[in-house]
């Protein structure tokens, strides 16, 4: 399988791609065409098949994993796959992680230092809050992303950020003195809604609870809920909610409540460091050296410049 990023001009193509996107265009002399894009782990490309069959509209749907034949074209300074013929594939067959971007790390590994970091908590209580919430997103903790683009919007971004955090978490409780089983109770359990909040790792949306509750009101509820079955009442159940209300450190920014505890605050900025640092890093790679980047919306509408690297 060629990936999409190493394509050239007369590629013949013939292989599985993830639709994207697909929509319907009509051509100056009336008939109808398909614009799709297609996607696999290294990026998407532009599709156009020109002859529509009924079978076609039938296979070529958002979403959906499909066999392309098909040209590779130069139109525009740009490379658009010309397909002529497409086919189902059989889902037991596939690789999703072919077809979608994921974590710079391996989820193993992601895991493997998510419950290095449960086993540091030594709050008993705390500490049991923690695995039963963990125990019920395992599997959509392990592969979801964090959010649907800006960062880590790819298979195991929020483990990845979550890891991440944990570790910026733990150096900063070495100058700082903080709670550490709060705050990496904090750092776990801030962002789990987001398997709640959005619908899986391919072609993420909001879903109805996503977009009517939102991440920070799903996940309080269940840790609220979870305190009060494990009988685990007063300040724990109070100080782990605060740490997930405030974690966006503003009302304007979604937090029904500031952060008003040392850890509090120090889950807000370790999860603004980390998502801003990724974003910047996404924004960095896709340019050369010397060059500034396209002005990041996420980020203030700045450009953010790319120096170039000095040898040892």
């Amino acid at each position: 399988m060629k990936l999409i990023k190493e394509f050239v001009e007369n590629d013949k193509i013939s292989q599985n791609f993830l639709v994207n996107n697909v929509t319907r265009g009509i051509t100056a002399k009336g008939s109808g065409y398909l614009n799709i894009v297609l996607q696999d782990s290294s990026g998407t490309i532009e599709a156009k098949k020109w002859e529509i069959e009924e079978f076609d509209e039938k296979v070529i749907k958002q979403g959906s994993i499909i066999f392309v034949e098909g040209d590779v074209l130069l139109y525009k300074n740009d490379f658009q796959l010309k397909v002529s013929k497409v086919g189902l594939v059989n889902d037991a067959d596939l690789d999703v992680s072919q077809f979608i971007a994921s974590a710079p790390v391996s989820r193993n590994d992601l895991q493997k230092v998510l419950f290095e970091y449960v086993e540091k908590i030594t709050d008993k209580e705390i500490k049991r809050v923690v695995e039963e919430v963990i125990k019920n997103h395992y599997i959509s903790l392990s592969n979801y992303p964090a959010a649907t683009k800006n960062h880590h919007e790819y298979a195991s971004g929020l483990l990845h950020h979550t890891t991440s955090m944990l570790k910026v978490g733990e150096l900063l409780s070495t100058i700082y003195t903080v709670n550490t089983s709060l705050l990496f109770a904090g750092i776990i359990l801030h962002d789990i809604g987001k398997t709640i909040e959005l619908s899986g790792p391919i072609l993420p949306k909001y879903t109805t609870a996503g977009k009517l509750l939102g991440h920070i009101s799903i996940i309080n509820a269940e840790v609220a809920e979870t305190c009060k079955n494990l009988g685990i009442n007063g300040e724990t159940s109070v100080l782990l909610q605060h740490m997930i209300l405030s974690h966006h450190g503003q009302y304007d920014f979604g937090s029904p409540v500031l952060p008003m505890t040392k850890e509090a605050e120090l889950l807000h900025f370790i999860d603004n460091i980390d998502s801003r640092m990724t974003a910047i890093d996404k924004a960095l790679n896709q340019i050369e050296e010397g060059e500034f980047t396209p002005r990041q919306f996420a980020l203030e509408d700045r450009n953010f410049y790319k120096p170039f690297s000095k040898g040892e």
